[in-house]
């Protein structure tokens, strides 16, 4: 097999008994790295500290993912202009953090005859958020609901 040592310099080609010996001399592993190769190359290590090391990178890699998640907006078509302005507030903090925002107009009654009152609050809504977000799915009648997704421009 051939062998690297612990600074990674290499042994050459050398007998496994011979490298097992040399592995206990040095308190270390020995540890294929590998077996694919001809001869199969193994490496003189303490196996515990590079477990720990792969572990803490993996979770430093994790740390600085941000998941896309998709977070809800529910509006009336009679809403109010400051309770529109408190919604719109809280959206575009969502957008901001990198989070897409599915907006519900929810028609109840007889609002569902007024669909363009729903579809004016709708676009009062895209264009305000403008600046931090694009639209990824046109406003939509689904029933006596109207949904509009919007996405970040700056994904995270």
């Amino acid at each position: 097999m051939r062998l690297i040592d612990d600074v990674g310099t290499q042994l050459g080609v050398v007998d496994t008994d011979m490298a097992l010996a040399m592995a206990r001399e040095k308190g270390m592993d020995l540890v294929e790295v590998a077996p694919e190769a001809h001869p199969p190359v193994c490496k003189l290590l303490d196996y515990g500290k590079f477990k720990y090391l792969l572990k803490k990178k993996e979770h430093q890699a994790k740390r600085k993912q941000h998941q896309v998640v998709i977070k809800e907006m529910r509006v009336r078509p009679k809403i109010d202009v400051h309770d529109l302005d408190t919604k719109l507030k809280k959206a575009r903090g969502f957008l901001e953090e990198g989070d897409k925002l599915q907006v519900n107009m929810l028609f109840r009654g007889r609002e569902i005859g007024f669909k363009e009152l729903g579809m004016s609050v709708m676009q009062k809504i895209k264009l305000t958020l403008a600046d931090v977000s694009k639209v990824e799915r046109e406003p939509r009648q689904e029933g006596n609901r109207m949904i509009m997704i919007l996405q970040p421009n700056n994904s995270k």
